[in-house]
């Protein structure tokens, strides 16, 4: 089977529809699968439920969909960083459903592995739990959350082969991995497209088996969600002190 395509547009051709699920990858602004998020744009569905740590920033990432008002409900753990995203909720237009972001991981993890719900302390006695089933055990208490699988997974890989193995990069890796394993169909954009026997296999991060359809992209630009500066001290500690330095 053909797994490597043109575009986002063509590999995602028959996968869209209204009111559906889709998981995105990435983690704050790092490994956010953008092209066919682009391409999700274009294609104007809505009703979409999506599955991310966060919600992107005001025109970037996932932020494009909610401008677009195509999204009707995230399952989220941090929005902080999109107003688009406050205003839409804070006006009763977009459902959110929060998770700690342990929680949001083993939800995901787990909807990959075929487990349909587990038992965790996180959130116990708080909102997090209101309407969940509880229970006891060992004396400690739990809350039960459900398992999360997908219609459709889209994820950002450093590199990948053209049998759909891949490999993530530092931060990319936190949510991607997961998301790849817990749909019907994943689409995976990747850096750097080889060929198989390129990657070495202990360093596969996902099997190719759970990808089915990839495109190669171009690096792009490499956003930073938070900047955070100090002011440059030029004077070394051996300076400072008056001596000399070697």
């Amino acid at each position: 089977m053909r797994k490597v395509h043109k575009g986002p547009t063509e590999a995602l051709a028959g996968l869209l529809r209204d009111d559906m699920m889709i998981m995105c990858g990435g983690f704050g602004l790092c490994g956010i699968p953008d092209e066919p998020i682009d391409a999700v744009q274009a294609s104007g569905v809505k009703g979409l439920t999506i599955v991310s740590n966060n919600a992107g920033i005001d025109g970037v990432g996932l932020g494009k969909l909610l401008e677009t008002r195509q999204v009707a409900k995230m399952i989220s753990s941090y929005v902080g960083e999109n107003k688009e995203f406050a205003r839409q909720y804070l006006g009763g237009e977009l459902e959110i459903e929060f998770n700690p972001q342990g929680t949001l991981a083993e939800r995901i993890r787990a909807g990959g592995a075929g487990i349909p719900a587990f038992f965790t302390k996180t959130g116990f006695g708080t909102k997090v739990a209101e309407g969940k089933e509880t229970r006891q055990f060992d004396g400690e208490d739990y809350v039960m959350e459900r398992g999360l699988f997908a219609d459709l997974a889209i994820v950002h890989a450093h590199t990948g082969d053209t049998e759909g193995n891949l490999r993530y990069r530092m931060t990319a890796r936190n949510f991607n991995p997961m998301m790849a394993t817990a749909a019907k169909v994943t689409v995976a954009q990747v850096e750097h497209l080889v060929q198989p026997g390129e990657i070495d296999p202990d360093t596969i991060h996902t099997p190719g088996i759970f990808v089915k359809r990839i495109i190669a992209v171009n690096t792009g630009e490499k956003r930073i969600e938070q900047r955070t500066t100090r002011k440059r001290n030029d004077a070394t500690p051996a300076a400072a002190a008056g001596g000399g330095t070697h």
